[in-house]
């Protein structure tokens, strides 16, 4: 081998660089278990909230020691900052934590470019947009152009009652064309977008989580937002949907509306359905006590209480008043909260209002902590809906304590909004009335003024706060807000203790296969085997610090890749040692023999490597998430092993031949294994087409009949993980949740151990929001209560790290991304064919190639899909059709490919050797003289994929189990349907030819 000294100096500079690289992450984790144990210690558990305390405590101490020299090698000294910065980042699955793909409303931006107009049209194509989406590939902005253009008729875009406004004069006149003000508007939402993505970004830097990943998908208002690690998982949800939309409005005294209530509830009894009302009424205690206090409110002590409870729509809701002079009218249940809201906003009620009080805003406040009840305030509204002072004006917030030792939230607010706040308190002085604090239109706290106007723009939020939510009011009033709602259209969640589960579970998985696949080379071939060990094991040392250095986030699925390549990895040092064999039989020398095996196997693992790494290429592009981590450790895998194997393996080889050293590339054992075979095989390829075809027929028929466990990545859902106490039926729990009063529908499957089930429903599929989220976990869990032995709500959903029992893990996709979901597969699919085809056609120059080898894919693809229609309803573990499986799928044709190119590239090279050999023999010898590779290498990665199955996790066993499947399926193709394609297509062309002649 030339330029060895060069090789040399690679591997020990690539070996060096990935030891640095790791070793911040070595470093890194001492560091914070360091400070996990600083938290534990200061805080015990007998103190309220402990979790959250001890989690602050801990990003308190990082914090601390952020920029404090914490690793020094000698030559250099690096930060906590440092070393953070260039430690492996560990993914949702492994750490635990949050991923969400948010959608940035972009109907919500449009209504704000028209300045919410009225118009009539306008509307009507933003509500036809919305239908459009359902079942649409577009942006909702182009859907809404194109639900415009049907209807518009002779009205314009550049309308005054729609977008040439006050706000978009100078950029959009009367006199604009559609397409010219399509392409401002185009912009003008983009520009939105990056407003929000910035705001997010702020947002979550002030959060604190270690390693976040936030980026934009596309231009169709998608955002993405790992946050490993994150263990308030409602807090950090929170921060992500809040749009910070800050206010401050005058607050009307609670009194001045008891007779507009009374009024009220007259004008409703005509238009409620009184009878509803009166079922729903509380049983006759509670009615008497509340209709006293509505008595004493409206000083009328004659009323018959009983009397009341049947008719009175508004009083059969109020569960309490406000203290005299303040801004409470009457508190009423959360549950009743858009109840009372739509009675007070009909207009019929709203027009007994007198003419000074006709622009009322009714909001209700932040309710306190484990109350059922929320005020109800009336502010001092206009005709334009605008607050008299909102919170663009802030420049700063910072969380403090206030004199009560509570926390709440200072602001500073810039010259305009100082002056504007110093009048509306003086106000508020004057009159002895309130100032609303408002955030996202709940009412924070409705403080008086007792010492004068308050000049300086200084001011504070009060709200009953704990020390997380001021901290995080506080960040988000500094990032400012969202230009338009962000809806979580697709989120996991994942506890800490089922990510450290999988840990444990990743390193048995990658251990237990490593070792077998070391033991399995110097078993089959001796002492080389035990070479090409030790280049594997720097293959998988490059393959972590090339992660490292990249910054790449590291999953259970690449892992699993990472273990994959492992298997694969071994396919090129087999197709050399099974080449060097071949030569060593011919009767050349051992030094000769060794410099003929590595040139002759060089083509067939380029092509072998190549048409892998192409699957895994288009598997990267398309992917999200763990699967784009698959992806990544695949093709960094794939060029590691051809790097290790082509010169690595040599370097050693060649060290211990010129020593005098002798190898056989064989064991005593293993000697004589696939010598001097020649198998017929293209005498049985109609037998193989006949079994072939009547699984094919078998598949298709259970896909059209059973069909498939479609997951809910493909048709949208809520799937929650979910472990109890004792072993659990998951027949008796799908029976409970799918009562009408629960989910009306729900599958619940038993999720690895008998203990743990995996319970999905499309209940309330097409809702967001954080509050529909957490209503559906409040049903699941009291829907499951009788079977947790006394666990808490509040221990359900908790994030703790010793966590055994309760919501495991959560994942949501709604309908619209399952949709674009099924599409990006379905062309990860197709563009990973087209593109091997196409390589084929050109390594090969001959399309029959092409032909064979995407004929035995389209076979392979079509028995694994038969395989999971026929038995996922009797597996003892998931096997969902997700985006796992469609990674499955991509690296099953690529390995595939793998062994036919292998196949291919032998044909081609005794075609060209043995000129005057019929193709029928080429063929067969071809076939019989790879058939030891062939296997070889099937069974190692088989072994490799067993270990993963068997230890890996149940998160990952069905993923495992279509490439198990997979392999086996492939490797039978490569020798019995590619190969005899490609002769039939060939042969058939030669007896047409001849046929002419």
């Amino acid at each position: 081998m030339q330029n060895k000294g060069l090789v040399k100096l690679f591997a020990l500079l690539f070996g060096l660089v990935s030891l640095y690289q790791l070793s911040f992450t070595f470093k890194s984790n001492q560091i914070e278990s360091e400070a996990a144990e600083i938290a534990i210690n200061k805080i015990p558990e007998s103190e309220d909230d402990y979790r959250a305390k001890r989690s602050q405590e801990e990003a308190n101490y990082l914090q601390s020691i952020a920029t404090d020299t914490v690793f020094n090698i000698g030559i250099a000294k690096f930060t906590y900052n440092d070393v953070k910065a260039k430690a492996m980042n560990l993914g949702l699955d492994l750490k635990g934590g949050i991923n969400v793909i948010l959608q940035v409303s972009v109907k919500d931006i449009l209504k704000g470019l028209t300045n919410n107009t009225k118009d009539p049209l306008f509307n009507k194509a933003l509500d036809d947009a919305t239908e459009l989406q359902k079942n649409s590939q577009n942006t909702y902005l182009q859907d809404f152009f194109v639900a415009f253009d049907k209807i518009k008729g002779d009205t314009k875009l550049a309308s005054p009652d729609i977008f040439y406004t006050k706000a978009l004069d100078g950029e959009i006149d009367g006199t604009m064309s559609d397409d010219e003000v399509k392409n401002i508007i185009e912009t003008k939402i983009d520009e939105s977008i990056v407003s929000a993505f910035e705001v997010l970004r702020k947002r979550i830097d002030e959060f604190g989580v270690t390693s976040p990943n936030i980026q934009r998908l596309g231009s169709s208002g998608r955002i993405l937002v790992e946050l490993p690690g994150v263990k308030d998982v409602e807090r950090a949800t929170g921060l992500l949907q809040s749009t910070a939309q800050l206010e401050f409005w005058d607050a009307y005294k609670g009194e001045q509306f008891f007779p507009f209530l009374s009024q009220a509830n007259e004008v409703l009894k005509d238009i409620v359905d009184t009878k509803t009302d009166a079922e729903q009424a509380e049983p006759q205690d509670e009615e008497n006590a509340t209709d006293s206090q509505i008595d004493d409110l409206l000083g009328d002590a004659e009323t018959d209480s009983t009397a009341v409870a049947a008719v009175n729509p508004v009083f059969d809701l109020i569960r309490g008043q406000g203290y005299p002079g303040g801004p409470v009218i009457a508190k009423f249940e959360i549950k009743d909260k858009e109840t009372v809201l739509d009675y007070l906003n009909k207009p019929e009620v709203r027009s007994l209002l007198p003419a000074e009080q006709r622009y009322t805003k009714f909001v209700f406040g932040k309710p306190e902590k484990d109350s059922e009840l929320v005020d109800l305030y009336a502010l001092d509204g206009n005709r334009e809906n605008t607050p008299q002072l909102s919170g663009a004006v802030v420049t700063d917030a910072r969380n403090q304590f206030g004199p009560t030792g509570k926390s709440e939230v200072s602001m500073q607010m810039n010259a305009k909004g100082a002056k504007i706040w110093e009048e509306m308190t003086g106000k508020a002085y004057t009159q002895g009335s309130q100032i609303a604090i408002v955030l996202d239109d709940v009412v924070y706290s409705a403080p008086g003024v007792t010492t004068g106007p308050i000049a300086g723009g200084s001011s504070s939020i009060s709200g009953d706060f704990t020390l997380n939510e001021a901290i995080d009011l506080a960040n988000v009033l500094r990032a400012g807000k969202l230009p338009a709602s962000a809806d979580i259209i697709q989120s996991e969640v994942v506890g800490p203790s089922l990510g450290q589960e999988a840990i444990d579970s990743g390193k048995m998985s990658f251990t237990i296969a490593l070792a077998l696949v070391l033991l399995w080379m110097i078993f089959y071939y001796g002492k080389a085997g035990a070479f090409a060990d030790i280049a594997m094991l720097l293959n998988i040392l490059l393959i972590f610090g090339i992660l490292s250095g990249l910054g790449a986030v590291l999953t259970l699925p690449g892992i699993a890749g990472i273990v994959l390549t492992i298997g694969m990895s071994v396919d090129a040092n087999v197709l050399i040692f099974e080449r060097i064999r071949e030569e060593l039989g011919k009767g050349k020398g051992q030094k000769e023999a060794i410099q003929d095996g590595f040139s002759n196997a060089l083509s067939s693992i380029l092509d072998a490597n190549i048409t892998t790494g192409l699957t895994a290429l288009i598997l990267f592009i398309f992917g999200t998430g763990p699967i784009k981590g698959f992806a990544t450790t695949l093709l960094i895998g794939i060029g590691t092993s051809l790097f290790t194997a082509i010169f690595i393996t040599r370097l050693l080889i060649d060290w211990y031949a010129n020593r005098g050293g002798k190898l056989d590339f064989s064991t005593g054992i293993t000697k004589n294994l696939f010598r001097n075979i020649n198998i017929e095989f293209l005498k049985k390829r109609k037998v193989a087409y006949i079994i072939s075809g009547a699984f094919i027929l078998l598949s298709l028929g259970s896909l059209f009949t059973n069909s498939l466990d479609q997951g809910v990545d493909f048709v949208g859902g809520r799937t929650y993980q979910v472990r109890f106490a004792q072993d659990i039926s998951a027949s008796e729990i799908t029976g409970v949740l799918s009562q009408p009063d629960v989910f009306g529908s729900a599958d619940a499957k038993t999720f690895g151990d008998a203990n743990q089930l995996k319970i999905t429903t499309k209940y309330k599929v097409n809702e967001t929001g954080s509050e529909v989220d957490e209503d559906i976990r409040k049903t699941l869990y009291s829907a499951l209560q009788p079977h947790l032995d006394g666990v808490s709500y509040e221990d359900f959903i908790s994030d703790a790290d010793t966590k055994t029992v309760g919501l495991m893990k959560y994942y949501k996709v709604s309908p619209t991304i399952a949709d674009d979901i099924k599409q990006a597969s379905f062309w990860a699919i197709l563009g990973s064919l087209i593109v091997v085809f196409l390589y084929i056609l050109i390594r090969f120059k001959r399309w029959q190639y092409s032909l064979g080898a995407v004929v035995a894919v389209f076979h392979d693809v079509l028995i694994v899909l038969g395989v999971f229609s026929l038995t996922y309803k009797f597996m003892p573990f998931s096997m969902e059709i997700d985006q796992a499986f469609i990674a499955a799928i991509l690296t099953v044709i690529g390995y595939s490919l793998n062994d036919t190119v292998v196949v291919f590239d032998r044909i081609r090279e005794f075609f060209n050797e043995h000129s005057n050999w019929n193709f029928n023999k080429v063929v067969n010898v071809s076939l019989s003289s790879t058939l030891s590779r062939t296997l070889n290498t099937s069974l190692t990665t088989l072994v490799v994929l067993l270990a993963i199955f068997i230890f890996g996790g149940d998160s990952i066993r069905g993923f495992m189990f279509a490439l198990i499947v997979g392999v086996v399926v492939g490797t039978y193709s490569s020798l019995f349907i590619a190969t005899p394609i490609m002769y039939d297509t060939v042969q058939g062309l030669e007896d047409k030819k001849k046929k002419k002649d």
